[in-house]
């Protein structure tokens, strides 16, 4: 059961009514996550800004499934990782990748860079060493790509540390997580 109840468009009104149609629209459905950040519209409204502009990145989709992810394993959160193991299957990944990937192993070099340096930065809380950036540096990602894995990071574990606070109904095809959160 949900800490945080989901508000629905029916029962919302003024911006809070606009924020929701709009992300309905988006995504074809009124998803559990959104509907429950409606209780703060303020919180919303930033969920889909910064959401919103990150989906315009040099880093392709599949490197941005990727993060998502990976980092949602490696936070524990089941919705995140449910929602977008879904996602990065509608846009090509196999159930085999995404298993790897969600383990923060995959194919592709570049794939595999964004991987690591987005795990660098949620282990070390950001402070990763000279070594690390050097390597993200090598294995050929510029400083705007850098710097758009920071903020692919900071989005996911908005979302990830937001699901775990309101306990959020996954209400995607559930993915079991590889490892529980300790």
């Amino acid at each position: 059961m949900p800490r945080l109840q989901p508000i629905s468009i029916e029962s919302s009104e003024g911006k809070t009514r606009d924020l929701l149609e709009a992300a309905k629209k988006k995504l074809g459905k009124h998803v559990n996550l959104i509907a429950t950040m409606a209780n703060a519209p303020a919180v919303l409204e930033a969920y889909l800004g910064f959401s919103g502009a990150l989906g315009h990145t040099r880093l392709p989709a599949k490197a941005r499934e990727a993060v998502a992810m990976a980092i949602g394993e490696k936070n524990h959160c089941q919705y995140c990782v449910s929602a977008h193991t879904l996602a990065g299957q509608s846009i090509g990944y196999t159930k085999e990748e995404t298993d790897r990937i969600r383990q923060g192993q995959a194919a592709d070099p570049k794939v595999q860079a964004v991987i690591d340096l987005a795990a660098a930065i949620v282990d070390s809380k950001g402070l990763i060493s000279d070594k690390q950036f050097a390597a993200a540096q090598q294995a050929g990602l510029s400083d705007e790509e850098i710097s758009e894995v920071v903020g692919l990071v900071a989005l996911n574990i908005f979302t990830n540390y937001f699901n775990h606070v309101a306990e959020t109904d996954v209400d995607f095809p559930k993915v079991e997580l590889f490892a529980e959160a300790h």
